[in-house]
């Protein structure tokens, strides 16, 4: 019999004995095998973070904020002073995504890896609808301004956007909207889309209230799904526009400091041919000089990559922007590869020469290895022949103590017989001492000679 936990598992597709590292999911598994746990997740990362539904005429407030040192906690307080979000907890936050909706419009708060992007998306306000030039858009908010200023996190872009419903001509500007938002200055539009549905206007200037304004006018069968893909690429690509461009006053502080280290790492590279320099006064120089060049590349490298990365993505939101031109009016793309595109050969230059300069140093440290090396085997090879040379002295020397030695031996030999021929004297033998020893001594001689080479022989065995 099976008990009501067991049956409600069943129903649910849980399985008995799972696998380490493999999720039950209530879902009818019987065609495949134990799914991974990470396979849901990867699956929905398209999904994550969808695109949002704007119903024209709208107001888009987005401001992107720098997040180096603010928590994930301190952004989930500020978000619970809206009204109605008090009830807001952390694992909803989990995805780094969170769509709020408020009275008279919704909240996106999207929390990157070094910045968090706040999108306030709301019917436009009626002062916006009226005949005046450049209407303040922030008096109609449905969220207290004192919030905006409050949020944590230190100012990166701040955009209003405001889309509008009327006929798009590839030919002119819509010069009354024109008029009405950006009064008498320059602007720049492009025609958006293969069947031009919508055209985008700016002028990339900063207002006294710190915001830049975009306007957008899209044709009346513009759907709310489309208004929510042009929003987003227009505010990507100003937001990615801003981060990119964070890395160029790096590189121009690295550029500053590159002439000086490549001038002294070039009297290095010389000095290494001058036989008369200190090979340790050279690496001592080298080597303070690589800890500086490893030191800046360890400080921005990531700022280099990122400035890389952020670029590849303003020219991926340029293309799906599928840009058209406006007669006698400069288009976006254009207007950015004017400017924008230098700063970022700028950056990729300097990431680029400090790279190279460290190569540079280290070919010029396998030089300078090298010389020591070669010196170094030029004193061993000297110290050698010293040595050899005392050895062949030692040898010498030795060869001549031996002779002292055999005629030490033999002395003392010899003075032995004569005390033993002077006691046989004495016992009353008929010998004459000093005769019979001196007959004795050639022999001796050549005995003590004989068993000193005898005992050479062994010793080399």
């Amino acid at each position: 019999m099976i008990n009501r936990s067991e049956s409600h598992r069943r129903e649910l597709g849980y399985t008995q004995g799972a696998l380490p590292g493999v999720i039950p999911l209530p879902t009818d598994t019987r065609l495949l095998p134990p799914e991974d746990s990470e396979r849901r997740e990867l699956h929905n990362e398209l999904h994550a973070r969808p695109m949002a539904r704007i119903r024209l005429p709208a107001l888009v407030v987005h401001i992107a904020v720098l997040n180096e040192g603010i928590t994930r906690q301190r952004e989930l307080e500020h978000l619970r002073l809206l009204a109605g979000q008090g009830e807001i907890h952390l694992d909803q936050l989990a995805s780094t995504f969170l769509h709020l909706a408020l009275p008279g419009g919704t909240l996106r708060w999207e929390r990157h890896t070094e910045f968090t992007s706040y999108t306030l998306v709301q019917s436009l306000p009626p002062a916006a609808l009226e005949n005046t030039t450049e209407p303040d858009l922030l008096t109609g908010l449905i969220v207290d301004p004192s919030w905006l200023h409050g949020i944590p996190g230190r100012t990166l872009t701040a955009i209003e956007l405001v889309l509008l419903e009327g006929q798009v001509i590839s030919t002119a500007l819509p010069a009354q909207q024109v008029r009405q938002f950006f009064a008498e200055q320059a602007v720049l539009a492009s025609l958006m889309g293969r069947a031009t549905h919508s055209c985008a206007i700016t002028d990339f200037r900063l207002r006294p209230n710190g915001f830049e304004r975009i306007l957008v006018v899209a044709t009346p069968e513009t759907s709310e799904t489309r208004a929510g893909r042009i929003t987003t690429r227009l505010l990507e690509l100003e937001t990615y526009r801003m981060l990119a461009l964070r890395g160029l006053p790096v590189a121009k502080a690295v550029q500053g400091m590159l002439p000086q280290a490549e001038r002294q790492l070039a009297d290095i590279t010389a000095a290494v041919e001058d036989a008369n320099r200190s090979d340790q006064e050279l690496l001592d120089d080298l080597e303070a000089l690589a800890a500086r060049i490893e030191r800046a590349i360890a400080q921005h490298s990531y700022r280099f990559a990122a400035s890389h990365a952020y670029h590849a993505l303003v020219s991926a939101r340029l293309t799906e922007m599928r840009e058209g031109a406006i007669p006698g009016t400069q288009t976006i793309g254009e207007f950015l590869q004017r400017r924008f595109n230098p700063a970022m050969a700028t950056v990729q230059a300097a990431a680029d020469r400090l790279t190279a300069l460290s190569q540079r140093i280290e070919r010029t440290g396998a030089l300078l290895r090298t010389r020591v090396d070669i010196t170094l085997e030029t004193q061993n090879q000297q110290l050698l022949a010293k040595l050899s040379r005392g050895q062949e002295l030692q040898f010498q020397l030795q060869r001549t103590v031996e002779g002292l030695s055999v005629v030490a031996i033999s002395y003392y030999a010899v003075s032995l017989m004569l005390h033993g021929a002077r006691a046989a004297r004495a016992a009353g033998l008929p010998i004459h001492p000093e005769i019979t020893v001196g007959l004795l001594i050639p022999l001796v001689v050549w005995g003590v000679w004989r068993l000193t080479r005898r005992i050479h022989k062994r010793l080399k065995l």
